[in-house]
This record gives structure tokens, sequence and C-alpha cells, in this order.
């Protein structure tokens, strides 16, 4: 089964433009803001901020861009964001990975207001989800989980490799996937005998960021492959060739994961719209 991830997200966005008049509507004809923050001229960052504005578009909210020079220092971003928790008409705040260097990543993104950490990059945000507790997901992990929901794939008990432990993707897909009641491995390109692990695995979850990284040989027959990658020329973490002669299910690179992410956060920040509208 092809886990397509445009088709779902399209099916979602359709779904959002009603919410999102609604809510507008209830702002007496103000429209919520997802404001994005780009810092630096890296391009792959600079497409990615332009395709989650499109979605904006397309389902009525509007987008904030706010461009930052790459000599931008932590001071300088925190109060960036500090102007935008204030802010009542944004309803979520993307702060784009990476940062340059000089940046405290990790401080700035935890800056971000919990009420509108619509891409789930918070120690906050994490804390609470890995407990169980609301709050909104990292988008990639929560599009992925998604995807599985949509496609009704079983998860209860099921043996889960996540490969790659980034802390907006890796580790927060474990922690997803075990409240599903999922046994859960966590790996990574250090992974001694990485082969043999997720040869065992119902799912694995390609998050490693190499491309290719995984090969087809390494998994199980019927086995779930989730690709979270994507590199120039549309590669995933995943090997393709082989793909579909062994899996049961697996997503397309590309058009699995990443329109996934985009509909995941727009999805969020509507959510969050809606909360304090």
């Amino acid at each position: 089964m092809l886990l397509d991830g445009k088709a779902l997200a399209a099916q979602i966005e359709q779904e959002l433009k009603n919410r999102v008049q609604a809510v507008i509507q209830k702002m007496g004809g103000k429209i919520p803001v997802l404001a994005t923050i780009l810092v630096g001229d890296d391009p792959s960052s600079a497409t990615y901020v332009k395709m989650k504005g499109n979605a904006c578009k397309r389902v009525g909210l509007e987008s904030l861009p706010v461009l930052l020079p790459a000599s931008t220092t932590t001071e300088e971003l925190l109060g960036k964001i500090k102007e935008l928790n204030e802010n009542p008409l944004v309803r979520g705040i993307l702060l784009q990975h990476p940062v340059p260097k000089q940046i405290n990543e990790r401080k700035c993104f935890d800056a971000i207001s919990i009420e509108k950490d619509v891409d789930g990059v918070s120690s906050l945000g994490f804390g609470l989800m890995s407990m169980g507790e609301r709050a909104y997901g990292s988008a990639t992990p929560k599009g992925i989980m998604n995807i599985l929901e949509h496609y009704k794939i079983p998860l209860e008990g099921k043996y889960a490799v996540v490969v790659g432990r980034s802390a907006i993707l890796g580790k927060p897909m474990a922690a997803m996937l075990l409240n599903k009641n999922c046994t859960v491995t966590i790996c990574h390109s250090k992974t001694q005998n990485l082969p043999h692990i997720t040869k065992q695995a119902d799912i694995v979850v390609g998050a490693v960021g190499i491309p290719e990284f995984i090969k087809t040989e390494w998994l199980k027959n019927g086995a779930v492959a989730i690709d979270a990658g994507y590199h120039n020329g549309g590669i995933g973490d995943i090997q393709k060739e082989g793909l579909s002669s062994v899996c049961s299910a697996y997503t397309p690179v590309p058009g699995g994961v990443g329109p996934m992410t985009i509909a995941t956060l727009i999805r969020q920040t509507v959510e969050s719209a809606e909360k304090f509208s």
C-alpha cells in the first residue's frame, strides 16, 4: 500500500478552509496569522518557508514571513519571538530549523509561547506530549502519526524502530509511537548491528538525514516503511529500489511525509486560532 501523504494533505486543507472562515467570523473579520521566522539565506529553508506560506493562503490564514540576517544574535531573535508572542493575531510561530551556529537554537525554541508552538519544538511541548498530555506535536512526527491513523496501520503491540534521534523528529516520533502502545527502539548512524535491529521491526521510520542510509534488505517482508528524509533529487533516507516488493505499506519520496508535515503545521495553527478566537 502506498501511503499517499500528498492526497491526505490536500484533504485536510479542504476541511480546514471552513474552520478558518468560522474563526475569522468569530474574530470580527480579522485573519489569524502564522509567523514564519527565517534567519539567514539558506535556499532549502527559504523554499520550506515559502511552501508553508502558500499552504496558509490555500486555507485562508495569513502568513507573516519574518526574514532576519545571518548575523542575527540569540538576543535579537529572542526579541523578535517576544514581539510575536505578544501579538494577539499571531496564533502560530514557526522558527525554521536550522539557524546559524552563533544562535542558541534551543533557547529560542523554548521562548516560543506554548499556546503558539504549533511546530511542536519547545521542551515544554515535548514534555507534555511524551507524558500523553495535550500539546502541539512536532509537525513531522505528528504528520506521520496522522498518515498511520488515516491508512489504518495497526500500531498496538507492534515493534517500531526509529532511525534518528533529533529533538524535533526522532525523539518525539518514538514518544508518539510509544503512546500508541508500540514497543520502540531508537537507533542512529552510530548504532551497532543496525541491519539486524531493523530486520526485526514491524515499522521502520527513516529519520537519520542521510540519503538512502537504510537499505531495502534491512527490512523484513511485510514491514511498514516511513521515510521522513528528503534530499536533492527526491531521495529519502530509505533506499527506494525494491521497497514496494518488500513492504506491506510505505511512504513515497516525494509525496509522503513532506506534505503532511506542512498540513499538520497548518492544522495546529488553526486549532490554536480556534482556541483563542
